[in-house]
């Protein structure tokens, strides 16, 4: 009997064996050995040319990092300003992506993040960026969306502003009024925590939920009391209307940037990601170093005045950071207030958006 079970045992070794090694073989025969998908085919989805070599195997995409992607295009989506516009704005990751990768990127303009996210939600967009709380209400959504990395805080880059004659001075006296922003929107938690640290119920507040440029004509036009905006539509507001802020994030919130993108292209490409920050950190030094060049390069792309877009640069912080467990930790927060106050249905747990 004992002797029985060990020859069953070898011939379970031995054919173990005989089908790794004819794994390997036909995996050998199948891929180009660059562990790329066919060429032009999207990171999103997408049937490959007829004719094209098939995309690479589950076995080959998970080598990661060590397999170059090669021969793709990748969509990504970006705001009116950040790194990731900015990047756009200089051509870097074109040229280098193309020249290298045969990679074409596909660039989207959104007015927000929560738009943003949205496309990322439906497969429309692979990567992009989007402050704290768009992530948030995209993962209460269901979005597979992961966080690559961040920017640093950057509060005085976002703000509560009023209209040059308003007889508004604190935020404690916007019990009553009427304050308009985007849905989801970093300026969402900042309105949320400036209303707290006043004092002021949020229920007490009539909000009203418009996009950046409805909102400017109805904070121009005198139909609001006050408008929650980031720049560079708030530095656009100050210089253009004279408007007042009245309070921005110091003391209140952080307002981080994020890199995301969605948990397929993620873990599929992580080559391609690490390129991206490679050079968001790049674009970062010089950024910092040149306001005013950044602002003339950024002007004619975003249709705003070089002054607004210089005013806006010169508030923000630069340079890209990995994840770590006190921004989950910092996110977590944000996302229980949102449960709090009802504006999101579940509770999140942000380690579910983390790459393992």
């Amino acid at each position: 009997m004992e002797k029985r079970t060990s020859k069953r045992a070898a011939q379970g070794v031995i054919a173990a064996a005989s089908a790794l090694l004819l794994a390997v073989a036909l995996s050998a025969c199948s891929t180009n050995g660059s562990g790329s998908q066919a060429a032009g085919q999207s990171a999103s989805g997408g049937a490959a040319p007829e004719g094209a070599a098939a995309t690479a195997s589950s076995d080959t995409l998970e080598q990661g990092a060590s397999s170059e992607t090669r021969d793709i295009t990748i969509h990504i989506g970006y705001q009116k300003y950040g790194t990731i516009n900015i990047l756009k704005a200089d051509g870097a990751l074109d040229r280098r992506l193309a020249e290298e990768r045969n990679i074409k990127i596909e660039w989207t303009e959104f007015p927000g993040g929560p738009q943003l996210l949205e496309a990322l939600n439906v497969g429309s967009v692979d990567v992009g960026h989007a402050g704290e709380a768009p992530p948030i209400f995209a993962q209460a959504a269901g979005a597979k969306l992961v966080y690559l990395a961040h920017e640093p805080a950057s509060p005085r880059s976002e703000g509560i502003i009023v209209p040059k004659d308003s007889p508004l001075q604190s935020v404690a006296e916007l019990k009553g009024k009427t304050v308009v922003l985007n849905k989801g929107s970093n300026v969402h938690y900042l309105l949320v925590k400036q209303l707290e640290e006043n004092g002021v119920a949020y229920k007490d507040v009539d909000v009203k939920y418009l996009p950046p440029a409805d909102a400017r004509a109805a904070f121009e036009k005198g139909s609001v009391d006050a408008w929650v905006i980031w720049d560079p539509f708030l530095a656009a507001a100050e210089t253009a209307t004279g408007g007042r802020v009245i309070a921005n994030g110091e003391g209140a919130v952080s307002n981080h940037e994020f890199y995301l993108a969605t948990r397929e292209f993620a873990e599929k490409y992580p080559d391609l990601v690490e390129i991206l920050l490679e050079e968001a950190d790049k674009i970062d030094v010089w950024a910092k170093a040149n306001p005013r060049e950044l602002a003339e390069k950024l002007s004619p792309q975003l249709g705003i005045d070089v002054e607004s877009l210089e005013l806006a640069a010169g508030r923000r912080a630069y340079g890209v950071q990995r994840i770590d467990e006190e921004l989950v930790q910092a996110q977590q927060s944000i996302a229980d207030t949102f449960y709090e106050l009802g504006l999101i249905p579940d509770q999140l747990d942000i380690h579910d958006g983390i790459l393992k």
